[in-house]
């Protein structure tokens, strides 16, 4: 379910932290990502699989991740394989998109407005990190009165 909004491109969206490239061939065993889950206190992980043979409900699924919304925890994804598209508001509103693929690392910060697609390959295997236990509560558009989302509109009204 490839979808095409209005967007531009730009590997530098604000707020979100495009991360290190990654061996993802050897994540069971990286020594990169073991000092990035310590250094930021990622204690919980788990991998899920996107594709309709291996979701759930693979439609609905996509279908909620596609709707726009933030979470009040930061968001990091690390992409074992094939491949897709986060999504990120701008400080003025517009679509950036952000293309993932094996080896990728991403953070969202908290309070940010975002979405996921697949490409067109409608594959991706992605690592989920959390501090802590997971907190898989998305909170859809309009959430602005969220603590986490007028913290994030503060640091980007600092950036600006």
């Amino acid at each position: 379910m490839h979808r095409e909004p209005d967007v531009g491109f730009d590997p530098g969206s604000p707020g979100s932290r495009p991360g290190p490239k990654l061996d993802a061939d050897k994540h069971e065993n990286d020594p990169e990502l073991e000092k990035i889950r310590k250094e930021r206190n990622y204690s919980w992980m788990d991998i899920i699989t996107i594709s309709k043979d291996k979701l759930p409900n693979y439609e609905e699924k996509l279908r909620m991740f596609y709707e726009e919304h933030l979470h009040v925890d930061e968001e990091i994804r690390y992409i074992l394989d094939g491949s897709g598209y986060f999504d990120v508001r701008d400080k003025d509103e517009k679509w950036i998109r952000i293309f993932m693929e094996k080896g990728d690392m991403i953070t969202l910060p908290a309070g940010i407005y975002h979405r996921f697609t697949l490409d067109e390959k409608n594959y991706v295997k992605a690592m989920r990190l959390f501090v802590g236990q997971p907190v898989w509560t998305a909170y859809n558009r309009p959430a602005d009165h969220l603590e986490a989302r007028g913290q994030y509109v503060r640091f980007l009204a600092q950036t600006a």
